[in-house]
């Protein structure tokens, strides 16, 4: 006898309204050939910083025909680098039109948001050896806490897979430290700190003297020349308040 057919859900689906945290590439020449170097420079020498993030182009600064911007062939240049374009922001309906017919619908700002300048953290020396990802554990088991007891290298990467992280040490220009969970420097913070994994925007990042290239959390992010409100060189807690990166002094 054959088992009964499942009842099917009433709504196969559902859509819902959310704002994402997306990086606009301005661009400021229509050239392919003059952009796609250049960005491959610099995500060489970021290694990992932004790779197969999504990305809004804007076209607020091209003054072009649209037959002069061949969007199809831009956008395929990106994801060859590795860069993933989604759609665009800005420019003549004539533009937007085109980008449109590439695959490249208009996208609008949400909540009258605005565009920040945002530069690439200050690239590694040489690659130094990784500290090796903690294994996954069974399900229904709690990970302990990660504790680094030595500064962390330039080109080192450590990551606190499912946990906490604690470095009893500094974290050096170059360098990254990644926690799932809360991260904890009880030393100085120069290198690349993230936090919270993709999703927890619960996690926070504690320094005893705050001085990043970068510091991230649940996807949010700044970098050192957008830190001009924090307080540098001191001991800091960094947590999410909605989708603004706060910086309290700690003691």
């Amino acid at each position: 006898m054959s088992a009964p057919a499942a009842t099917p859900r009433l709504e196969p689906f559902r859509l819902r309204g959310a704002n994402f945290n997306l990086l606009v590439l301005r661009l400021l020449d229509p050239r392919p050939e003059v952009i796609i170097p250049a960005l491959a420079d610099q995500f060489r020498r970021a290694p990992g910083f932004l790779r197969f993030a999504p990305l809004v182009l804007g076209l607020d600064d091209l003054v072009i025909a649209p037959h002069e911007i061949d969007f199809a062939a831009f956008a395929a240049e990106l994801r060859r680098i590795e860069i993933t374009p989604i759609g665009t922001v800005g420019g003549t309906p004539e533009l937007r039109g085109a980008a449109q017919g590439a695959g490249l619908p208009p996208l609008r700002l949400a909540g009258g948001g605005k565009e920040e300048d945002v530069a690439l953290p200050t690239p590694a020396p040489a690659a130094a050896p990784q500290e090796p990802a903690a294994p996954p554990l069974p399900p229904g088991t709690a990970r302990p806490t990660m504790v680094i007891d030595h500064a962390v290298r330039a080109g080192q990467r450590i990551w606190a897979q499912g946990a906490d992280l604690i470095v009893n040490g500094t974290v050096n220009p170059g360098a990254e430290v990644i926690a799932d969970g809360n991260l904890h420097v009880y030393g100085t913070l120069r290198g690349r700190a993230i936090a919270g994994g993709a999703d927890n925007t619960e996690a926070r990042v504690f320094a005893l003297n705050f001085d990043p290239e970068l510091v991230s959390i649940a996807g949010y992010y700044a970098v050192r020349e957008g830190l001009a409100d924090a307080p540098i060189g001191k001991a800091v807690q960094v947590r999410l308040i909605g989708e603004n990166m706060r910086f309290d002094r700690l003691g």
